[in-house]
Formats: structure tokens, C-alpha cells, sequence
């Protein structure tokens, strides 16, 4: 049986599958196929706008997803989480196992609210059972825009790809304006020493700035973590008021 989302198969594929935004991306498509995905991406924008209208001001917390709970970095992640939750803000993730799990069971821990922004892949990563709002999405930029958008800043922990993508996306929307510039955490000090040392050589070749490294924070101190963001986020902007819900748009 298949869907709109449904798979369609090929010979070179490991999985013998290819998704429908690998087709996407392959250059250009019949008229009428591209406009049908733009219809699937358009549909994926408005209903995270809806379902994430009223979450209020969110913390992102970004890392990798194969950390077990036995591991150190787990335990912190889910110590942040909590923190996070005890100054008021929502604790946002991309919903899935590992830190992001243990964010958003740090949320839950103490009382706060818990949002997941799970992404769709051919292995299957299932949302984390922590969760108070649960959204999935197919398209990787898409889910990101939504863990920006509605946040006061970033804590990174340690994380792969995925993280470095998501790390890296939000300082560049920061260092050029179109975001404003809210803090970023690096969490780990021995995991992310050896960048913030590629970063400062970057500085040193003139390909970054000297103020480009002062928006990133490097810590393993959770009173650290909470004391930089209630400063540059809760004092500098303020936590923003949930927005007023009306009976006539269904809310």
C-alpha cells in the first residue's frame, strides 16, 4: 500500500528505495511533480506553525542521538534539561533517542514542558517517550527552521554531523543578522576543544572574526550554562508572552 509519502523503488539503493526529497534534489523534476512537492513542504511549514504557536519561549538542545543513559554525557544533558525547564523556558529537541531524549527527560523531571521535532529516516529514529508536543518531519529543513524559530538560544552537547549542522546554521544566522543574537552553549569542554582551537586558527587566516567566537560559550557547568543564557536571553530580551488563543481558528 502506498501513500504520498510512499518510497519508490531502484535498483542502486542499499535499501532498493529512494525517498521523494532525494528526487527533489536531483535536479529538475516535471513541472507538475515540483509543484506537488511544494505542496508537501508548504504543508510541513503550516502545521508546525500551528502546533508550535503556543509552546512559548523554547531552549533548543542539540547531540547526538547514540548516547545511552549509562553515559556521562547523557546524565549532563538530562541535568540541562532540567535547568533549562527551572528558568521558565520550554525545553525544545529533534525528538529523538540519546541527548535528545534525555533533555526532554530532564524537562519532565522538573515540572516543565517538553517539545520534540522528530525527523523522518529509513532506520526509523523514534521519538523519545518524554515528550508533551511531538511533531515528525520529512524535510531536514523544514524541522530545522522549526527548532530556531521559536527558541531564546542553544545548548550543544557533544554530537556528530547533525549537530554540527544544526551548531553551525544557527551561528551563521546569528553572525549575519537574521537571527538575533541569542546564546549558544557549547557543553563539553574536552569533546569541543580541539574545534574551538580550528576556530580560532579560522580567526587567525581572517575567515571568522574575533567577535565571531564571543557568541559561542564553552562550559561544563551547568550554573555556567544557566547563568550565560537567563543573561542574554531572559535579561537581554526577555521571555515572551504565549500568544493569546482564539476560538474562531480552532485553538
Amino acid at each position: 500500500m502506498t501513500t504520498e509519502t510512499e518510497q519508490i523503488v531502484t535498483r542502486n539503493h542499499p535499501f532498493r528505495l529512494r525517498r521523494l526529497e532525494q528526487v527533489f534534489l536531483e535536479g529538475p523534476q516535471t513541472r507538475g511533480s515540483e509543484f506537488l512537492m511544494m505542496l508537501r513542504i508548504m504543508r510541513e511549514f503550516f502545521r508546525g506553525f500551528r502546533r508550535l504557536h503556543f509552546v512559548g519561549p523554547c531552549i533548543t538542545i542539540f547531540g547526538s542521538a547514540r548516547f545511552k543513559e549509562d553515559h556521562p554525557y547523557y546524565e549532563l544533558a538530562r541535568r540541562m534539561g532540567g535547568a533549562v525547564s527551572r528558568l521558565g523556558f520550554t525545553v525544545m529537541t529533534g525528538g529523538g533517542p540519546g541527548i535528545m531524549e534525555a533533555a526532554n527527560r530532564g524537562a519532565k523531571d522538573a515540572g516543565g514542558r517538553s517539545i520534540g521535532c522528530n525527523i523522518i529516516l529509513p532506520f526509523e529514529q523514534k521519538p523519545n517517550p518524554y515528550l508533551d508536543e511531538m511533531l515528525e518531519f520529512r524535510y531536514f529543513f523544514v524541522r530545522k527552521i522549526m527548532l530556531v524559530k521559536y527558541s531564546y538560544g542553544f545548548v550543544v552537547m557533544p554530537g556528530g554531523l547533525g549537530t554540527m549542522d544544526e551548531l553551525f546554521e544557527s551561528l551563521t544566522l546569528i553572525q549575519t543578522g537574521k537571527i538575533l543574537d541569542f546564546p549558544v552553549v557549547l557543553m563539553g569542554k574536552e569533546y569541543y576543544q580541539s574545534m574551538m582551537e580550528f576556530l580560532r586558527e579560522m580567526v587567525g587566516k581572517g575567515t571568522i572574526s574575533e567577535s565571531d567566537l564571543e557568541l559561542l560559550m564553552l562550559t561544563d557547568s551547568i550554573e555556567e550554562a544557566t547563568a550565560h543564557i537567563e543573561k542574554h536571553a531572559i535579561q537581554k530580551y526577555g521571555l515572551q508572552r504565549v500568544p493569546k488563543r482564539y476560538w474562531v481558528l480552532g485553538e
